[in-house]
């Protein structure tokens, strides 16, 4: 059966690492539809690049989903952790062992609501204080359990392969990083 990953959207998100998850995703076949958090289906990010959503949030059954990728951007961020919805949806991934994933300053709401006490997590370093009771990395992406972080947009790659390494094992991220000429 075919993944099912959905990555929100919201105003001021990072436009390289929103898509960088989307793009690697798509290429070893993971259904990865691009949600905007609100009523609206064209996105702008924290650098003024607008994308077209395949959905809205109403549009997503959870049932169907098998993991919730956020992506940084400080407003973006900040916008996402506002959208009680989907930090529902987060609790209850969380809680049911199912996989998330944040990147930049996104793992900070993984922090707020206490998902990274006695994990190893990394984010972008501004936000490593919002970390709580996670042993902070250093490196570009880190896997613990159901949670996956990255630091930030220049760990994009890294940290998509590692989304793809958690949905399906580190053969097919190994050979997707080197289908992208990706060298760590």
């Amino acid at each position: 059966m075919m993944s099912r990953v959905a990555v929100f959207f919201a105003t001021g998100y990072e436009e390289i690492e929103a898509l960088t998850v989307v793009d690697i995703l798509r290429r070893a076949d993971v259904d990865t539809p691009m949600v905007s958090i609100t009523k609206e289906r064209s996105v702008t990010g924290s650098h003024g690049i607008s994308v077209e959503m395949d959905a809205v949030f109403a549009d997503i059954n959870f049932e169907e989903v098998d993991m919730i990728v956020l992506p940084g951007g400080g407003l973006g961020t900040q916008n996402l952790e506002a959208c009680e919805a989907l930090m529902e949806q987060v609790d209850a991934f969380v809680a049911q062992g199912k996989p998330v994933a944040a990147i930049c300053a996104a793992p900070s709401i993984l922090g707020h609501r206490g998902f990274l006490k006695g994990r190893k997590a990394c984010s972008y370093p501004s936000f490593e204080s919002h970390l709580e009771g996670a042993e902070v990395m250093h490196q570009p992406a880190v896997i613990d359990g159901n949670i996956v972080t990255g630091r930030g947009m220049g760990a994009a790659v890294p940290f998509a392969l590692a989304v793809l390494e958690k949905l399906q094992g580190a053969d097919a991220a190994q050979k997707m990083a080197a289908q992208i000429v990706y060298e760590a």
